[in-house]
């Protein structure tokens, strides 16, 4: 309750407050309104609200990387330099809000080529967030969880090559490869396979607007049952596998022309 009242105090050359942080504060300000009888927590709610919006003013739109010391927003500044510079930051809670929306950003991009990657490290992010916010992990805590995802993001990004892999064959083998049964039943290599064979077909016969026209999307839905019953996907999986396998499609040959 001290925390919200005192930020608007005035004093002689303080016209008001600047609120750096108030992650967790939920939390902490159900309990504290817990203590108050049920007129109490009538009455002090808000006031509360009332001298939130008397005091609350912005006079200026805060960039969070430039308060953070970053000056460029491309996500290729998530090297290892980077994140150690990142780690030695002396303003922890700045640095976990940036690093937060950097990640963000690259996962959103990675969207475009990679769906099932993508959901997958947002989920992430948004697991850690929620419980930074429920004060569950601390501030040091969570940008350590958050320099690892980065790094993990960059593994993620060479992921294949090993197995002479393309960007767009790996996509498609996270799409088969979501259900983990999938993977114990037919095995690595055979799933390379039917990515590699997938990307090739759908590739060739994805026409103009495809995912706008029904006519072509089953078509496209009928290739990949066609490829995925001549590989022996399991049929219990197969219609799963088609729709993820789709939205990758779509994902990838979005600009088809």
């Amino acid at each position: 309750m001290q925390a919200i009242a005192r930020v608007n105090r005035v004093f002689k050359n303080k016209p008001g407050g600047l609120i750096v942080d108030y992650i967790g504060i939920a939390t902490n300000l159900k309990k504290a309104v817990a203590d108050f009888s049920d007129s109490d927590r009538r009455q002090r709610a808000f006031a509360v609200q009332q001298l939130i919006d008397r005091a609350i003013a912005s006079s200026e739109i805060v960039d969070i990387l430039q308060a953070a010391g970053i000056q460029s927003t491309d996500i290729s500044v998530l090297s290892d330099e980077f994140l150690a510079e990142i780690e030695t930051m002396e303003r922890k809670n700045l640095a976990v809000e940036a690093l937060r929306k950097l990640l963000n950003g690259e996962i959103q991009s990675r969207l475009k080529s990679n769906v099932v990657e993508s959901k997958k490290f947002s989920q992430r992010l948004e697991d850690a967030v929620a419980r930074y916010h429920n004060n569950a992990i601390s501030t040091i805590e969570m940008l350590n969880e958050l320099i690892a995802m980065a790094r993990d993001l960059q593994a993620a990004h060479h992921r294949g090559e090993d197995q002479g892999l393309s960007p767009e064959e790996v996509a498609f083998y996270d799409a088969l490869a979501e259900n983990k049964s999938a993977v114990e039943a037919m095995g690595d290599e055979k799933l390379r396979l039917i990515a590699h064979e997938l990307l090739e077909n759908l590739r060739k016969n994805a026409s103009v607007d495809w995912q706008r026209r029904e006519s072509a999307r089953a078509r496209m839905r009928i290739l990949v049952k066609r490829i995925l019953k001549k590989y022996g996907y399991p049929p219990d999986l197969a219609e799963d596998a088609v729709q993820t396998v789709l939205a990758q499609a779509e994902a990838l040959l979005r600009d088809i022309s």
